[in-house]
Formats: C-alpha cells, sequence, structure tokens
C-alpha cells in the first residue's frame, strides 16, 4: 500500500540514516541514502515539531525537495501503543524461538522488531510533550 503522510513546506527534517541521523535543511545538496527504522522530525514553516515512526527505507533529496520511500510510515497521533506492544512481543518470540521457515521469515520478524521500537520511541516523545 502506498500513502503520502506527510506534504508541506518545512524549515528542517532529520531521518535516521544507517550511519546515524541526518537533518536536512533548505538547499542541500542532492543525496539518496538509505534509512533504518527509527523517527523522522519535521520542524515546520510555523516552528512546531511533528514526529513519525518509519520502517527501513530511502530518502531522496532534489533542489528543496525530501522523499521517503519506507516499509512503513505513521504519523505520531497514528500510533497505537497496545498494538504496538504486541506486534513487538511477537516478533520478538519468533526471534527467541527461532520461529522462521527461511531466511526471509527471519528478515521480517526482524524488521518488525525495528520497526515496534521505532514507533514505541515515537510514543514515548509524545508522552514527554504533554
Amino acid at each position: 500500500m502506498s500513502r503520502r503522510v506527510y506534504d508541506g513546506n518545512i524549515k528542517s527534517i532529520t531521518i535516521p540514516g544507517i550511519e546515524g541521523e541526518l537533518t536536512i535543511l533548505p538547499h542541500h545538496i542532492p543525496l539518496i541514502t538509505p534509512l533504518k527504522a527509527g523517527e523522522i522530525k519535521i520542524k515546520d514553516d510555523d516552528g512546531s515539531d511533528k514526529f513519525l515512526a518509519i520502517g527501513n527505507g530511502f530518502a531522496i533529496v532534489e533542489r528543496n525537495k525530501v522523499s521517503i520511500l519506507a516499509d512503513s510510515a505513521d504519523m505520531l497521533d497514528e500510533l497505537n501503543e497496545e498494538k504496538i506492544q504486541e506486534a513487538k512481543e511477537r516478533a520478538e518470540k519468533a526471534l527467541k524461538e527461532k520461529q522462521f521457515a527461511d531466511d526471509r521469515s527471519f528478515a521480517d520478524a526482524t524488521a518488525m522488531l525495528e520497526q515496534s521500537i521505532a514507533q514505541l520511541k515515537v510514543l514515548k516523545r509524545k508522552k514527554h510533550h504533554k
């Protein structure tokens, strides 16, 4: 399923690169970089901060446009802590008990665990901003 999660003018965006966080500002050089599951922080034109949880993917920076292509992307207010915790526990159980038929099953369980951890991190931020 493909969808646009966020579209707007921003001052900066901080993304989870595989070698660490990367902040993109206006007039950034063109770039294509892999992303790991984690948190995206958007500083909006009005000065407010918005947070997303993403799965693995890529960021494409061209001129003053940033596109994120990720396995999953959820705005902070779309996250359900109970469902995320259940998914995290299922992934941990599968990895602990080695409940996978092949390398793909192992990769899926690992990706689910990483995604759940990223989503819980974003939810934790929500609790601190209240």
